[in-house]
């Protein structure tokens, strides 16, 4: 059995999309077979690759569209989820590509750093004393340092695709969901701020990252506990907030929500205006009349039990 590999190339401005045919051993990876590729039949291709055990996150790739590890993931397999003997591998999404395969990582490193990434230790820590914590405390953030920085959550982001400029990547909210949660920093609000002011409430949650990461990690998870945890902290004079905080009364009090009025709650009155415009468009084809009342769901009594239950399930969860 012979697979076709079509892998996406660029070389000094160049690009084009080459196509190699190798046969499927057992066993045989992506990152094998690209291996394969080079060694026998064209020694230019050019990918990354380190640990070959799913640590390094350094070999990360695009396979018919979707984030993989290539040194852990199947040709075998992939053939069969996608019924078909073609392959298309191609660099990740949201990277400036270098050659080939290969993305470029120093801006998304440099990112980090608005999130003010260490951990400031409490001053009743000392070099003596160390600073030590509770498995407990430990176990509350101990999943989130897991993260490989292999790039798939980057890769598939849609709010990425978008626009870069005002949001982060959802590996560097990660890294401030740990910060936040470690019991030994002396300011989690600072760190909270700097995610605030990157960008956390323009996460388009479209569970693309979590849905991504190779090892099971929850990025799109971590942004919302980010932003409870911003209520929390008294961070929540912003639109973000202000909208989500807009949806929690309404479906707690009527069970629907009133959207005539979301943007007012949301972004003040003045900032509103400026959507009359689109609000006028919106009566004239009767999709919103802010003369109606605002009905109440008939199943509400159910629907703030769900509320309930939902928010004791958070507590104990955290």
């Amino acid at each position: 059995m012979d697979v076709k590999l079509r892998i996406h190339r660029f070389v000094e401005g160049k690009k084009w999309v080459q196509d190699y045919t190798l046969p499927v051993t057992v066993g045989m990876t992506v990152l094998e077979a690209l291996t394969q590729v080079k060694e026998h039949q064209d020694p230019t291709l050019s990918f990354t690759c380190s640990c070959r055990s799913s640590i390094c996150g350094a070999c990360a790739v695009r396979v018919n569209g979707n984030a993989e590890l290539s040194c852990e993931i199947l040709v075998e397999n992939l053939m069969k989820r996608y019924d078909t003997d073609e392959l298309t591998i191609e660099p990740l999404g949201n990277f400036r590509v270098i050659r080939d395969l290969i993305v470029d990582w120093d801006p998304k490193y440099a990112r980090i750093k608005k999130i003010n990434p260490t951990v400031h230790p409490k001053d009743e820590f000392s070099a003596e004393k160390g600073c030590k914590q509770s498995p407990e405390d430990f176990n509350k953030y101990k999943k989130l340092a897991g993260c490989i920085l292999c790039g798939s959550c980057v890769s598939e982001c849609n709010k990425n695709a978008l626009s870069q400029d005002d949001f982060l990547d959802p590996f560097v909210f990660v890294k401030a969901a740990k910060i936040t949660q470690d019991s030994r920093d002396k300011d989690p609000k600072e760190h909270l701020k700097a995610v605030v002011d990157a960008g956390l409430w323009r996460c388009f949650n479209c569970q693309e990252c979590t849905a991504k990461c190779p090892k099971g990690l929850d990025p799109a998870g971590a942004i919302e506990k980010l932003k409870e945890a911003t209520f929390k902290m008294g961070l929540d004079d912003n639109v973000g907030a202000r909208h989500a905080k807009a949806i929690y009364d309404d479906i707690s009090e009527s069970g629907t929500l009133d959207e005539s009025k979301l943007n007012i709650k949301s972004e003040g009155f003045f900032a509103a205006g400026l959507r009359a415009p689109m609000a006028l468009r919106l009566m004239r084809v009767g999709k919103m009349n802010p003369l109606d009342s605002h009905p109440v769901n008939k199943e509400i009594e159910t629907i703030r039990k769900v509320v309930k239950n939902a928010e004791a399930a958070a507590k104990e969860e955290n």
